[in-house]
């Protein structure tokens, strides 16, 4: 078994490769034959993968501590629950998940669009392929989910396994990493077409119409997948919270936070027909930042109660991003002319400039929350020392953000396109404006004079 899983992954990956050459290859050389073929290599990727997926689940329901993977992340007396959630607890587990979602998703993409978008679906072919390509590299060369224990060359069987680690035998924790991963995984879609629109010079805007519910119900999955990750910190950590802006929870965050504001202003080049550089820099940062995250928790870049132990597969990640970006920023300069807006920003006081205003915070947020991660590793290369960041430092800095955000969350709507006169001003917010002083004068007024009892019985004054 362990022979048949290894070559699943094996020849998935060659697969792989030549689904990403095939599909660039016909596409360039206008050679049909190729571009349907590499259609079809895609959902052979997907059987060779979740073939080594469900070889792997298999041998951790039934215990076969033979295989290395499932010696170090299960036992007999774990239920069956934790022992189906071990596939996604350790390094190499988690990599074939992620490695079997995104085949998933690319299947799933091709059947959608195998009659649609012509010229652009063999680059979006190309892009994902070459990205299940390098996490199948991953799987097959640097982190083998099907390695056996050995003692002198000789195949051993030990009585019972490590089992996972208490911290994740918690139900929440059968469900978040799958969301997060369904998210980090999702945003691959979008950012594929996207360069595939790019490369092609796409009239119109298909990709964003195309992908507009594949962000949408990613977004929603990265969501679900964080507030599932709060309750386990607060009801397992024992943080007193739900979030105290850990590492690797911030890791999380970030794509969350860039994908929100390319979800906003996507709406203004669906509708205006503006902002179209600025969303191809939003889907390319959430992206990367998905590929970041990942290598955070799997890499040892940082420390975190999340992540797995310090390991060399962060160079791999890292190598990847800096080609990845390096093509992607080409791609957007090349292109510039093709990304100019079809109209202007009219006013300061309006709809679209709400909308701007928007996405300027969360993408404050999202480099205060990136900067104050990666500080200790900044710190660490420039002076030998690595300084941590605290939560209060975050709180300090997050917090006014925040509350701007919502401030502006409930301006905005408010707002007229194009341009908002001084009357629709004062009609829309002379009343609200009132109500809210008034009320804020009340609750100040309450808090200052009103007495209450304290712990023992006597009254104070707050």
């Amino acid at each position: 078994m362990e022979n048949l899983g290894s070559l699943a992954i094996l020849l998935a990956f060659c697969v792989a490769i030549y689904a990403a050459a095939a599909s660039v290859v016909g596409r360039i050389k206008r050679k049909p034959f190729l571009i349907v073929s590499a259609s079809r290599e895609i959902y052979s990727v997907w059987l060779l993968v979740a073939l080594a997926s469900g070889i792997l689940v298999y041998k951790l329901l039934t215990s076969d501590f033979s295989f290395s993977y499932v010696a170090e992340h299960s036992n007999k007396s774990m239920p069956i629950l934790y022992k189906f959630a071990a596939w996604w607890g350790g390094q190499e587990g988690s990599l074939l998940f992620w490695t079997f979602l995104l085949s998933t998703y690319t299947s799933v993409v091709v059947f959608t669009n195998r009659r649609r978008h012509r010229d652009m679906m063999p680059w979006v072919v190309g892009v994902l392929a070459t990205l299940e390509t390098f996490f199948l590299l991953l799987n097959n060369f640097i982190a083998n989910p099907f390695r056996m224990l050995a003692v002198d060359k000789l195949i051993t069987r030990v009585q019972d396994g490590q089992g996972l680690s208490p911290l994740l035998q918690y139900p929440a924790m059968a469900i978040h990493p799958p969301m997060l991963y369904l998210g980090y995984v999702g945003f691959s879609v979008p950012f594929a077409f996207a360069m595939g629109s790019l490369i092609t010079r796409q009239p119109g805007d298909a990709w964003i119409h195309t992908t507009r519910r594949w962000t949408l119900v990613t977004w929603l999955f990265q969501s679900t997948g964080i507030m599932l990750g709060m309750a386990w910190a607060y009801h397992v950590l024992g943080w007193g919270g739900y979030w105290m802006w850990d590492a690797v929870e911030n890791a999380s965050l970030l794509p969350w936070l860039a994908g929100t504001a390319f979800l906003h202003s996507v709406m203004m080049q669906e509708k205006k027909g503006m902002m179209k550089v600025w969303n191809m820099v939003l889907i390319s940062s959430t992206f990367f930042l998905c590929i970041l995250g990942t290598a955070m928790t799997r890499g040892g870049l940082v420390q975190s109660v999340h992540a797995f132990a310090r390991s060399d597969i962060g160079k791999y990640f890292v190598t990847f991003m800096a080609l990845g970006i390096a093509a992607t920023v080409y791609l957007i300069l090349d292109r510039l002319d093709y990304l100019k807006s079809e109209s202007e920003l009219e006013s300061v006081v309006s709809r679209e400039s709400s909308f701007l205003f928007n996405n300027l915070i969360l993408l404050a947020s999202c480099f205060a929350v990136l900067w104050g991660t990666l500080f200790p590793v900044v710190s660490e290369a420039v002076s030998g020392e690595k300084i941590s960041l605290d939560a209060e430092w975050f709180n300090r800095l997050m917090v006014p953000i925040g509350l701007f955000l919502l401030l502006l969350t409930g301006l905005g709507p408010l707002f007229a396109w194009r341009k908002t006169s001084v009357e629709s001003l004062r009609r829309n917010f002379q009343i609200p404006g009132i109500a809210s002083l008034v009320l804020v004068g009340v609750l100040f007024a309450l808090v200052r004079f009103l007495p209450v009892r304290g712990a023992h019985g006597d009254h104070g004054i707050l």
